[in-house]
């Protein structure tokens, strides 16, 4: 639950569809921290039966534009986000908050797991196919107590894996989520606006342009 379009639309999808919710948001080192006040808000709004904050700092490695000293990209247009993998890709972290997940998922007994990853409109994250998303399941149910014993299939549930951003942004809005609650931006400013001129920024713009609808978090801006 990182506190974007993408999560909050997962999130609100999974509890349409009746699930009892346990959020996972990361405190990980990132420069925009401003999503895990976004997480919260939401994971509330959405009615989440619980929501925690996992702490870690992947700043001990860095290679990313979001956990070291690394500009990030501005003003990009869509064929360079489309080729190559960014600055702003964090190495395994989506390998990495899956596998917390996964160990949350065991404790709490439940068997699936939703992410909000998405392979259409995306900044060409390897951890973000579905090919990615298929491996890990079937790593999860041989690396687990309840997969060896045969109790209970782990499935990682990617709903907006094939998704454009248009139609995520029409999936949340048919769901009645207040996407003003979100924060996408990768180097948003002290006070948590979004820079408008980054990928995340970019896509998120784009994806309302296609759906026809207005962002309400610049709104309130």
């Amino acid at each position: 639950m990182s506190g974007g379009l993408d999560s909050t639309t997962c999130l609100a999808i999974a509890r349409s569809e009746g699930y009892e919710c346990y959020c996972l948001s990361f405190d990980y080192g990132q420069r925009h921290k401003d999503e895990l006040d976004a997480a919260a808000r939401i994971a509330r709004h959405l009615g989440a039966k619980e929501h925690r904050i996992v702490s870690f700092d992947l700043r001990l490695f860095g290679g990313s534009a979001l956990t070291s000293s690394l500009d990030v990209p501005k003003d990009r247009v869509e064929n360079e986000m489309s080729s190559g993998i960014p600055v702003t890709y964090v190495p395994a972290r989506n390998t990495i908050f899956l596998s917390f997940a996964l160990a949350y998922a065991e404790v709490t007994g439940a068997s699936d797991i939703f992410i909000g990853v998405n392979a259409i409109d995306y900044s060409g994250y390897p951890d973000c196919r579905p090919e990615f998303i298929h491996a890990f399941e079937k790593m999860a149910n041989l690396a687990t107590k309840a997969g060896v014993e045969g109790k209970s299939k782990v499935v990682i549930q990617a709903p907006l894996i094939r998704l454009t951003k248009a139609e995520i942004v029409r999936k949340a809005v048919e769901l009645g989520v207040d996407l003003g609650l979100t924060s996408t931006c990768y180097d948003p400013d002290a006070q948590g606006w979004p820079c408008e001129r980054c990928d995340a920024c970019i896509l998120r713009r784009k994806g309302f342009e296609e759906a026809g609808v207005a962002d309400p978090l610049l709104a309130r801006r």
